[in-house]
């Protein structure tokens, strides 16, 4: 295995095993009832997405502190707008704020111009509040529109973490040829909505009835991690300040963080940093996303 291949002795920084990009999505009561307004109608489900942002993040932001972490948080601007000191306070202790969506809307939903008016209304929105655009991106929805690569490359984005299809950096082609744009793809295994969410009104996730254990949680983030950096490859994640924010939930958090840790030969960083790392000249080459080099 060459030095340009993850996995390989030296490739990561200072020659670090694997890489961690800890992201979380601070949804707030942003999402599909918010978009059609059935949001206003059901105080105790807006309370539910404004502890998030209002109780749970400055609750994480200690405990990354404490760590020594820094990590990601992928935003819609009507949070930014609604939280603007709580959002400050994330760049303020050095970690990186990302763009998702104005109100966590569906862009395979949105015409391309629908959707650049998504994000030049959010990108004003970052400049006003946090005194910068988004360097990066997560489709609020899980899925994009096939035209939404090229506007995030139009819009000067260096980085999207929305696809799946690997679990290795790759950059993004578009009509056949490589750009500039950096995908780190996450995984449905370590989104936190996958074990710990539970609603009753509405159902969802639909049809769950109970919230799993804490340690079998805890048991399978950690076997994915040591599977990802056993392989030396670029780990993220898909966390929830309102899901895993809870003063039960946040040990479950520091007893990840002090795993993954323990071995001292992990790289934290923030996506920027790591797709800064992966566009420098030394990359490997370009990942199509299907996970084939070409």
């Amino acid at each position: 295995m060459s030095t340009t291949d993850p996995g390989a002795a030296g490739y990561w920084p200072d020659g670090y095993q694997s890489a961690v990009a800890l992201a979380f999505d601070v949804d707030g009561p942003t999402g599909d009832a918010m978009l059609n307004g059935s949001i206003w109608r059901k105080p105790s489900y807006f309370a539910l997405g404004a502890y998030g942002p209002h109780r749970a993040l400055p609750r994480i932001l200690d405990l990354l502190d404490e760590a020594g972490v820094r990590a990601t948080f992928f935003t819609p601007a009507w949070v930014v707008e609604t939280w603007p000191e709580a959002c400050r306070a994330v760049v303020e202790r050095g970690h990186e704020m990302a763009h998702h969506g104005y109100q966590h809307e569906r862009y395979w939903d949105l015409e391309p111009d629908q959707q650049a008016e998504v994000i030049e209304r959010s990108q004003k929105i970052f400049r006003e509040v946090l005194g910068a655009p988004a360097a990066g991106f997560r489709t609020p929805s899980g899925d994009w529109h096939p035209d939404t690569p090229r506007l995030l490359v139009e819009a000067g984005f260096a980085y999207s973490s929305s696809m799946r299809g690997d679990d290795r950096p790759y950059l993004h082609e578009i009509d056949g040829r490589a750009t500039s744009l950096v995908e780190i793809p996450g995984r449905w295994d370590l989104d936190d909505y996958a074990s710990l969410a539970y609603t009753r009104n509405p159902d969802y996730p639909a049809g769950q009835d109970r919230i799993a254990s804490y340690e079998l949680t805890l048991d399978n983030w950690i076997r994915e991690f040591d599977g990802s950096h056993a392989e030396g490859l670029c780990m993220t994640t898909l966390f929830h300040p309102k899901v895993c924010g809870k003063p039960g939930r946040l040990l479950l958090l520091e007893r990840f963080l002090k795993h993954m840790r323990s071995g001292g030969d992990v790289w934290f960083a923030t996506c920027g940093e790591v797709a800064e790392w992966w566009s420098r000249p030394a990359a490997p080459a370009v990942l199509q996303g299907g996970g084939q080099y070409v």
